[in-house]
């Protein structure tokens, strides 16, 4: 049996020799003098050595623990050297499936359309990547996610959060379905926080919308943030399908927007009508914008379009966010435009709301059509008016 003083008073031999300490454990001494740790194991019949490391870096102790776990794995007849390749193999693996590329992989193998998978990225970029999109997706635990869900709501993005943790979820799944990784760790946290109940805002009353518009007006965002906002106003349309919009989408000559199915949530072609505003503002920022794919291009990369996150920012930095949200317009739009007299069926028409007989939506979109473009200039010009009356001018025209 070894000390360490042994240990430190072996010398080098013109041939390699072996010190031997109890049950299988040996000090290697090597003619350059190195001394290294070995463990000898029989499995199958088979002798074989293990490398524990080098004496002094590993101790006498640590070497006979070392030795000891070894010993464990023999018993229950595993390689103590394979395992180790395994282990390293796994460490490897592991480091390379972070989080972020598991998430990718995840995004690329559902069945959605591309818009919908560039909104979901788009989420796990802003509020999930920042804190373990690195990771090896084996080493997050709950609290991670715990942190990435009650941070969220904190910010007031309650509906956000809980985009994220059934997004998260998902791609644990994917995880421990390709072993990748142990378990969900969202599971344990998955009632931590309240549930999200969705919150339909009322509309806004006239003086709001003056307000709002003015707000926007003479806010120092940029020229996308402010258009796309107008837009949305004039033609009640959805947030993503004003500042995703393409050129060549539209008609001005027309007058007439033409959103594809692929954009639309109901995956229908959607006309719409557009006032003189929209069309007077169009043609100047095409002037800005027109050789680029969307009306309203990124800041950060002008062959992207703009997110939708940037009028969310800016609602929040103008004080709306906790009374108005981008969708808001369209529930605003309906209210308003059933107190103006129009009718319901023109109304839904604008919103592209689906209608489930094909015989009477072919027949809505052809009876309608004249009829929404007097309405939406009749809107577009109340918005003018509500505008100036916010500001305190009286209007004339009203």
């Amino acid at each position: 049996m070894l000390t360490d003083a042994h240990c430190r008073a072996a010398k080098p031999k013109e041939q390699l020799y072996r010190l031997n300490d109890l049950r299988g454990l040996y000090l290697e001494v090597k003619p350059n003098g190195v001394k290294a740790w070995r463990y000898r194991f029989k499995l199958g019949g088979k002798g074989s050595w293990f490398a524990l490391g080098d004496y002094p870096t590993v101790s006498l102790a640590e070497a006979r623990d070392k030795c000891e776990e070894a010993r464990k794995l023999v018993k229950q007849g595993i390689n103590p050297v394979q395992h180790r390749q395994l282990e390293r193999l796994k460490r490897e693996q592991d480091s390379a499936n972070t989080f972020e590329t598991v998430a990718k992989e995840w995004l690329a193998l559902r069945d959605w359309e591309d818009i919908t998978k560039k909104r979901r990225l788009d989420m796990l970029e802003r509020v999930v990547f920042p804190s373990i999109g690195k990771l090896p997706v084996r080493d997050i635990t709950p609290a991670h996610v715990l942190d990435i869900l009650t941070k969220t709501v904190k910010r007031g993005a309650p509906t956000v959060a809980a985009e994220a943790k059934r997004t998260m979820s998902g791609i644990f799944e994917l995880a421990v379905a390709t072993l990748r990784a142990d378990n969900d760790p969202v599971w344990p946290v998955r009632k931590a926080l309240p549930a999200n109940k969705t919150q339909h805002k009322t509309a806004l009353t006239t003086a709001q919308i003056g307000k709002l518009l003015n707000d926007f007006d003479n806010h120092r965002c940029g020229y996308q943030v402010n258009f796309c906002i107008q837009l949305m106003w004039w033609t009640l349309a959805r947030p993503s399908e004003a500042a995703e919009a393409e050129w060549a989408e539209f008609d001005l000559d027309a007058a007439l927007w033409t959103i594809p199915a692929r954009r639309m949530k109901a995956r229908r072609e959607h006309v719409v009508p557009l006032p003189t505003q929209a069309i007077e503002m169009l043609r100047r920022l095409h002037a800005i914008s027109g050789d680029r794919t969307h009306i309203f291009p990124g800041r950060d990369d002008r062959n992207r379009p703009m997110s939708v996150h940037s009028i969310r920012q800016a609602l929040k930095v103008l004080g709306w966010s906790g009374t108005y949200s981008p969708h808001g317009t369209r529930t605003t739009g309906s209210t308003r435009l059933n107190e103006m007299g129009y009718r319901p069926d023109a109304i839904e028409a604008q919103l592209a709301h689906a209608e489930p007989n094909s015989v009477r939506r072919t027949y809505n979109h052809a009876t309608y059509l004249e009829e929404r473009r007097g309405m939406m200039q009749a809107w577009a010009d109340k918005l003018e008016i509500w505008k100036r009356e916010s500001t305190g001018e009286v209007s004339r025209t009203q």
